[in-house]
C-alpha cells in the first residue's frame, strides 16, 4: 500500500477536503499557474502510506521543495523541528498572514521551519496573492483572520 499512487477517488476526496486550495501555501487552485499534485505528508520514502489521512493537495512548488522532508531547521532557534503536519495540526496555530496578506509568517518553530523548507513565500505565490487580494479573493475565507 505504501508504494502506490492515489486513486481517482482519493484525489476527488482530497481536492474537496482542501476546498480547492493548496494546503500548504493556501493559494486557490483555480488561479494557479501550475498543476496541483497529491502530496504525501509523510513521504513514502519515510514510510508514509497512500491513505487519505496522509495525502494533501499541493502545488508543484511546495511539493518539490518538501520532497522527502519531514523536518527542517527553525530559523529562530537553529533546532531541527518537524514540518507542519496538515492532518494533525491547525494552520492557524502555526502560521499567519503579514499585514499585506502576501507573505506567510511562521509563528512557531514548526511554522518557521515549514515556511523556509517549502519556500512558501517564493515570488510566484506572493505575486498571485497580491493580485487575488486586490480582487478580494485572498486570503482564503477560512484563514482571513490569521494576520500579524
Amino acid at each position: 500500500m505504501a508504494d502506490r499512487r492515489p486513486t481517482a477517488r482519493q484525489r476527488e476526496i482530497i481536492r474537496t477536503r482542501a476546498g480547492e486550495c493548496r494546503e500548504y501555501c493556501r493559494s486557490k487552485e483555480r488561479f494557479a499557474t501550475q498543476a496541483f499534485s497529491i502530496e504525501h505528508i509523510v513521504p513514502r520514502a519515510a514510510g508514509g502510506q497512500t491513505i487519505i489521512d496522509n495525502l494533501a493537495l499541493a502545488c508543484q512548488g511546495c511539493n518539490n521543495h518538501k520532497h522527502t522532508r519531514i523536518d527542517a531547521i527553525d530559523t529562530e532557534t537553529g533546532d531541527v523541528t518537524p514540518l507542519f503536519h496538515l492532518r494533525r495540526q491547525q494552520w492557524i496555530d502555526h502560521f499567519a498572514w503579514d499585514s499585506s496578506t502576501t507573505r506567510i509568517i511562521g509563528l512557531t518553530p514548526t511554522g518557521r521551519a515549514t515556511v523556509v523548507a517549502l519556500s512558501l513565500n517564493r515570488s510566484g505565490p506572493i505575486n498571485l496573492r497580491r493580485v487575488l487580494h486586490a480582487l478580494g479573493k485572498h486570503p482564503p475565507e477560512d484563514h482571513a483572520g490569521a494576520m500579524v
